[in-house]
C-alpha cells in the first residue's frame, strides 16, 4: 500500500514539474521587432522575416501573399502571423481562415498590445455581419497607438474604398503621415483618396514624390501614369491580360480590367488603335460562367458584347439581371440597359434611359473608385454630343470642370460640345486650355 501511495506521488509531483515548466515558458514571452518596430512575441526569426515579406507584397501588390502562411509554419503559436495568415486566407480558403482566427486567439494571453489590436482589427473585419463603422474605427484605434504600420492602413483603405468614403480615408493617411514621411507607400496612400476627392494638384504632388522614393509604389504610380496610346497598350498586354497566363490568376478580375481600359479607350475616340483585342475578350465573356459575379463585370460586359455584335449575348445578360440580381436598384438595371444602348450606337436612346442629371457616382457601392466610376459619365457625355445635344453639354461639363480644373479630357469635351454649338471662339479657348494642361502632365 506504502509503496502504491509513493508512486502516485512520484507522478503528481512529475506532473506537477511538467505543468510549472509549461507555465514558466509561457509566463517568459520573446518578443522581436517587425519592420514597423513594433513588438510581436516569438522566438523565431524567420516568423519575423516572412511576416515583414509578407507586408511587402502587400504594399507593392505583390504575387507572394502567400508568404504569410510560412510565417505560421516558422511559429504556429505566434498571434500575428496566424491572423494575417486568417485574412489572407479567409476568402479562398474559409476552412483554413478559421483554423487561423482559432490558433491566433488561443495564444493572445501571451501576445503583445500590437498583436491583440491587430486581432480585434482583423478578426472583426472577417467577421459575418461586420458593422462597416465598427471596421473603420477598429482600424483607426490601431493606427493611432501604431501609426507606422502601413499594412493596417491599406486594410482600411480598401474598406472605404469599398463604402465610399474617400474623406476617412484621407483622414487616416494624414494621422500617421508625420511618422511615415520617409516612406513611398504612404504618398501612394495620400495620392488615391485625393483623386478620389477631386484634389487633383494635392493627388499629383503626393504622387509624385512617392514615386521619387520608390519608382516600384504601385498606388503612386497609379495615380501619375497616363500617357501615349502605345503605353497604354503595353500596359493592356503586358500588365492585365498577360495575367491570364498566371497559375493563380483570378479571370474575373482580368476580364474587369480589360474592358474597364478599352471602354475608356472608346471613349476617348481610340478605337481605331484597339485592334482586335475588344474581340478576343468578347470571346471570353460570352461563356455565362463570368456573368452574374459582379455588376461592375457585367455592366462591362454588356457594353463589350453589344460593341462587338454579340447583341444576343448581350441582351441575354441583361435579362438574366432582372431574375439573378434583385439586389439592384432601377437606377443602376437603367444604366446598364444605357450602356447596351451605347455599344449598340443608339445614342439618343441611352439618352432617353439616363436622363438629362445623370450620374454615375450614385452607384459608389458597387465597389468602383470615383476615377472608375468616371467612365461611365464619360458614356454619357459622349452620348450627348453624338446625340447632337450641344447645349445641354456644354452646360455639362462646364459645371464639371469647375470642380475639375485639371481634367483635360474635359475641355476636350468642352471644345466639342463648343465646336458642335457653332462657337468657334469658345472652342478655341477650351483647346488651348486642354493642350497647356497634356503638356503639364506629359512633360
Amino acid at each position: 500500500m506504502r509503496n502504491c501511495c509513493m508512486l502516485i506521488d512520484r507522478k503528481l509531483r512529475r506532473i506537477v514539474f511538467h505543468l510549472l515548466i509549461e507555465w514558466h515558458g509561457k509566463m517568459e514571452k520573446v518578443v522581436k521587432l517587425d519592420n514597423w518596430g513594433y513588438e510581436v512575441t516569438t522566438s523565431s526569426q524567420a516568423c519575423i522575416s516572412a511576416i515583414n515579406a509578407y507586408y511587402h507584397q502587400v504594399l507593392s501588390y505583390g504575387r507572394e501573399k502567400h508568404v504569410i502562411l510560412e510565417a505560421v509554419a516558422h511559429d504556429k503559436d505566434c498571434t500575428l502571423a496566424n491572423i494575417l495568415a486568417s485574412h489572407f486566407l479567409h476568402s479562398s480558403d474559409p476552412s483554413k481562415a478559421s483554423f487561423f482566427l482559432d490558433s491566433a486567439k488561443s495564444n493572445l494571453e501571451q501576445a503583445t498590445l500590437y498583436e491583440r489590436l491587430v486581432f480585434d482589427a482583423v478578426s472583426y473585419l472577417i467577421s459575418k455581419d461586420r458593422d462597416d463603422d465598427v471596421a473603420y474605427e477598429l482600424h483607426a484605434k490601431l493606427l493611432k497607438e501604431f501609426p507606422r504600420d502601413l499594412v493596417s492602413l491599406k486594410r482600411a483603405q480598401v474598406l472605404c474604398f469599398i463604402t465610399g468614403r474617400p474623406d476617412l480615408s484621407l483622414s487616416l493617411v494624414h494621422q500617421v503621415l508625420p511618422q511615415n514621411k520617409g516612406e513611398s507607400f504612404i504618398y501612394g496612400m495620400l495620392s488615391f483618396p485625393s483623386l478620389e476627392l477631386g484634389r487633383m494638384k494635392e493627388a499629383e504632388e503626393a504622387a509624385k514624390r512617392g514615386f521619387e522614393i520608390n519608382k516600384q509604389d504601385s498606388w503612386a504610380h497609379h495615380a501619375v501614369s497616363n500617357g501615349p496610346m502605345n503605353r497604354v497598350l503595353e500596359i493592356y498586354d503586358h500588365h492585365i491580360w498577360r495575367e491570364l497566363d498566371q497559375p493563380d490568376a483570378v479571370a474575373a478580375e482580368v476580364y474587369l480590367n480589360a474592358a474597364g481600359l478599352l471602354l475608356r479607350l472608346c471613349v476617348r475616340g481610340e478605337m481605331d488603335i484597339i485592334g482586335d483585342r475588344l474581340k478576343i475578350l468578347a470571346e471570353y465573356l460570352t461563356d455565362k460562367a463570368n456573368w452574374y459575379m459582379k455588376w461592375q463585370l457585367d455592366i462591362l460586359t454588356v457594353w463589350t458584347l453589344a460593341k462587338t455584335g454579340e447583341f444576343s449575348k448581350a441582351e441575354e445578360l441583361l435579362e438574366g439581371l432582372k431574375l439573378k440580381r434583385q439586389d439592384f436598384e432601377d437606377d443602376e438595371k437603367e444604366a446598364t440597359k444605357a450602356v447596351y444602348a451605347y455599344g449598340s450606337g443608339n445614342d439618343r436612346h441611352g439618352l432617353e434611359i439616363l436622363g438629362p442629371d445623370f450620374d454615375a457616382h450614385s452607384f459608389k457601392l458597387i465597389g468602383a473608385s470615383d476615377e472608375q466610376l468616371d467612365v461611365f459619365n464619360e458614356v454619357w457625355y459622349i452620348m450627348l454630343l453624338n446625340a447632337g445635344e450641344a447645349i445641354k453639354a456644354i452646360e455639362v461639363f462646364e459645371r464639371r470642370i469647375e470642380k475639375r480644373q485639371g481634367f483635360a479630357f474635359l475641355w476636350r469635351l468642352l471644345e466639342s460640345a463648343y465646336k458642335l454649338a457653332k462657337m468657334p471662339e469658345e472652342a478655341t479657348i477650351a483647346n488651348e486650355k486642354a493642350r497647356a494642361l497634356e503638356c503639364a502632365y506629359f512633360q
